[in-house]
């Protein structure tokens, strides 16, 4: 009789469950498959994977065969990735960057799970998870060739080089992220100590994203004061060479005001901009929507549209 057969020592029952559901999802021609666990007398689970009497293909007939392996490799990958994968990530985060804290350690492996579960629904992320997916299946494939028993934890420590390596350069990756993640929170420590040690020159200052992307400033009063504010700054800036996004920053850093009122905040194209003003001046932020400058501001984009 044909079968294959798959030594588990954890989650023995997700894994037949996982076989069942892919032979079930696959089985266009109603064959009767079997899968059922064995437990030998050390206690090890050992999963059979074949096809009832009266359907099981002759020794002439591999298609059939074929087909099953296929089945059962695509639903061994599910598994490997549903099981494995995190304890994997973390593995290689041990040995690779062992130097850091374990709370480091912890974040790098979130940033690291966020990106192999593809939280940000980026294509490029959804391609890579396809293809560590079908590098699993294809090494399945390339072991049954020779073998119809296969032990999952052997199989996944050393038959696996090419699908490690993808979760190292996940990891390589991830650890960039937290650097970032980590310099971009000192940059912001830095510029809060900046506004903390200077004298409030504002009271309140109203931010209203202007035409081509630049800044429209007003006093308390709402007295527009852009021109005068700017000015300075731009002085020193060659012609040609202005960023108003760096040019709004600094500004609010230098005159430290103890109220920012952002009108229009969907208008901002650059978030991150937005986010680095509600993080530098945290607690002194306040996102209006309804004013009656955010409605000419609304109006405003829509002419412009």
């Amino acid at each position: 009789m044909q079968f294959l057969c798959i030594g588990v020592n954890e989650h023995a029952d997700s894994l037949k469950n996982c076989l069942i559901n892919e032979l079930s999802r696959n089985n266009k021609k109603n064959r009767n498959y079997l899968v059922r666990d064995v437990v030998d007398s050390e206690g090890s689970t050992s999963i059979i994977c074949t096809f009832a009497d009266g359907d099981a293909p002759s020794d002439m007939d591999s298609h059939l065969y074929n087909e099953l392996v296929l089945n059962v490799s695509t639903a061994l990958a599910t598994f490997i990735i549903d099981k494995y994968e995190e304890k994997l990530i973390y593995r290689i985060i041990n040995c690779n960057y062992g130097y850091f804290t374990q709370v480091e350690r912890k974040e790098i492996q979130r940033l690291a799970l966020a990106i192999i579960k593809n939280e940000e629904r980026n294509l490029l992320n959804s391609f890579f998870q396809i293809r560590r997916k079908n590098i699993i299946i294809k090494r399945l494939l390339e072991y049954f060739e020779c073998s119809n028993s296969v032990i999952l934890d052997g199989f996944v420590n050393f038959r696996l080089k090419d699908y490690m390596k993808d979760l190292e350069e996940i990891v390589d990756k991830a650890m960039d992220d937290f650097l970032m993640e980590r310099e971009y929170r000192e940059f912001i420590r830095l510029l809060r100590y900046f506004v903390d040690i200077q004298e409030p020159k504002f009271n309140a200052v109203h931010i209203i994203v202007g035409y081509d992307n630049k800044y429209i400033l007003l006093d308390e009063n709402k007295n527009e004061i852009t021109n005068d504010c700017l000015q300075e700054f731009m002085n020193d800036i060659p012609e040609g060479e202005i960023n108003y996004d760096d040019l709004l920053v600094s500004f609010l850093i230098t005159m430290a005001p103890r109220k920012l009122l952002i009108h229009g905040a969907k208008s901002f194209r650059n978030k991150e901009l937005l986010e680095t003003i509600k993080n530098v001046f945290w607690g002194k932020v306040v996102i209006c929507s309804e004013c009656e400058l955010c409605i000419v501001n609304m109006v405003r984009s829509e002419n412009k549209s």
